[in-house]
């Protein structure tokens, strides 16, 4: 059964713009600003505290939002039975609270990773059936190593498991055997690939949601002087599903996930999605076929095969976002809404709202307005540039959009 979660809106809540206007649930006034005709809202609008959220979110993957974002726009501008949607769904934080709150989830990623990290929480397998199935795997017999090179990262035994369970996986798919337990296993064991502690298969490395490579862990070795340590992979397994599974299962019916391109998804239907909640890649800031290598060999996906879109120029972008935008009009209903958020890039020397919102000219789409989710860092006096000596993003910027 779903867990019930806290509703952040009353049953009968205020127009969306009014309701920014006077948010102030964490203590501050929501400060408003109005750029070149458009208002912006800024304040803290949910919380950056970690662990705020469902267990079954915390599988590992570069450049994702929390799950308050979505959590925070799907209690105001949907209802319960209704379609939430993701174009971009990365880990999935967005249909996955979308099933959380009872609504229908749709997703799409361009990367095949973004549906095997999906598709296996959304009415996922119980423990006992993931305990069952661990069992039935034939480790034993996984003893060989083929591919050496990977042994900078893993003891060989464990190797011989990771690549014996590999194997065994795409012979299921293949067979047309890989059923809801099969994929679970499949997500776990690609989420627990690499990481930093022993509830990973690996020798310590960076942050699980990327992998570095050969060579550049070699010399992480040979600086901590480190040595890839025995794992028990099929109980790391069993550990994470029980972390996953903690607090209930995620019960969805006719949820639809797909792996396309963001401008091109003709299996949705037109006028079909209430609310679209998003975060598209940004410019070049960050590298998915290089993160990711790893988690591909797993997937049996050759990473050079995904076209993730990669842009250096804002033109470029914006043309790319235009043409999202011209497809989210498409499938999004009379009246619902587009939830687009941009975070911040280049120390804050591009607002990519802007983009977003020229993007939209020209679509039946109305540009209510751009929020800004401020961090316990940020100051409100510079809150146009944030500046706190780190590259990446620094806050949620969302530009919110209305079908007409």
């Amino acid at each position: 059964m779903n867990q019930q979660l806290p509703l952040f809106a009353s049953e009968s809540p205020k127009n969306i713009i009014e309701e920014l206007g006077d948010y102030s649930a964490f203590g501050e006034a929501t400060q408003l600003e109005t750029i070149d005709g458009t208002p912006y809202f800024i304040n803290e609008f949910w919380t950056a505290r970690q662990r705020q959220a469902h267990r079954i979110h915390e599988v590992s993957y570069r450049a994702c939002f929390k799950p308050q974002l979505p959590a925070f726009f799907i209690e105001r501008l949907s209802k319960p039975g209704e379609i939430v949607y993701d174009p971009f769904m990365g880990r999935g934080t967005t249909p996955v609270e979308a099933a959380l709150r009872g609504r229908i989830p749709y997703g799409n990623d361009t990367n095949p990773l973004s549906r095997a990290f999906t598709e296996p929480r959304i009415n996922p397998p119980t423990l006992a059936q993931v305990r069952a199935r661990l069992m039935e795997i034939p480790w034993e017999s996984f003893e060989s190593v083929e591919n050496e090179d990977l042994l900078t990262f893993y003891h060989p035994t464990v190797l011989a498991h990771i690549e014996g369970l590999r194997k065994w996986l795409i012979k299921q798919e293949e067979a047309g055997q890989l059923d809801q337990v099969n994929r679970w296993i499949r997500m776990v064991a690609i989420n627990r690939l690499t990481g930093h502690s022993s509830g990973f298969f690996s020798v310590y490395t960076l942050p699980p949601n990327q992998a570095v490579s050969v060579e550049r862990q070699r010399k992480i070795n040979e600086k901590r002087e480190q040595v890839p340590p025995l794992r028990n992979v099929a109980g790391i397994i069993e550990k994470k599903s029980r972390s996953l599974l903690s607090q209930g299962s995620v019960e969805a019916k006719d949820s639809l996930f797909v792996t396309g391109q963001s401008h091109d998804t003709p299996a949705i239907p037109d006028g079909s999605v209430s609310l679209t909640i998003t975060s598209p890649p940004f410019l070049d800031i960050v590298n998915y076929e290089a993160d990711n290598w790893l988690r591909c060999w797993f997937l049996g996906v050759d990473p050079k095969t995904v076209q993730i879109t990669k842009h250096r120029s804002v033109e470029g972008w914006q043309a790319f976002v235009a043409s999202t935008l011209k497809e989210l009009a498409r499938v999004t209903r009379p009246g619902g809404h587009i939830a687009f958020e941009v975070g911040e890039v280049r120390n804050g020397t591009v607002r990519l709202e802007e983009h977003v919102i020229a993007a939209a000219e020209g679509l039946p789409l109305t540009t209510l307005g751009v929020m800004i989710n401020q961090q316990d860092f940020t100051k409100t006096s510079n809150c146009w540039g944030v500046s706190n000596n780190a590259s990446g993003t620094n806050s949620n910027r969302i530009v919110l959009l209305q079908r007409s």
